[in-house]
């Protein structure tokens, strides 16, 4: 298989599975820019590790529209940009929102 090929690779899996670093892994090896979950910047993630019914939403809500913008952004590239590889995948939203949201 010739990853080089593909223009967007995602690494995806639960958290603290390794995910970021495998990203950056391929990457790196590919010659690939990164394009990553940046859990730092959400003000409601370690509320949602304390109480998780009450902060579920906020959380959610932050990251979908944090990655919303970072795909955005992406899009705005040209066609002979590097090839991108993600630990994320905005797919898998509604599957975090259908178990955490009430």
């Amino acid at each position: 298989m010739q990853i080089e090929k593909y223009r967007y690779i995602v690494v995806e899996g639960p958290i603290g599975a390794g995910k970021t670093t495998l990203a950056k892994r391929i990457a790196a090896a590919i010659g690939a820019q990164t394009l990553l979950e940046q859990p730092q910047e959400n003000p409601f993630l370690e509320k949602f590790y304390r109480d998780a019914a009450r902060y579920a939403l906020p959380t959610q809500m932050f990251f979908l529209f944090q990655r919303m913008n970072q795909l955005r952004d992406l899009t705005q590239g040209d066609l002979f940009s590097a090839p991108v590889v993600s630990d994320f995948l905005i797919e898998k939203d509604p599957i975090f929102a259908t178990l955490t949201l009430d």
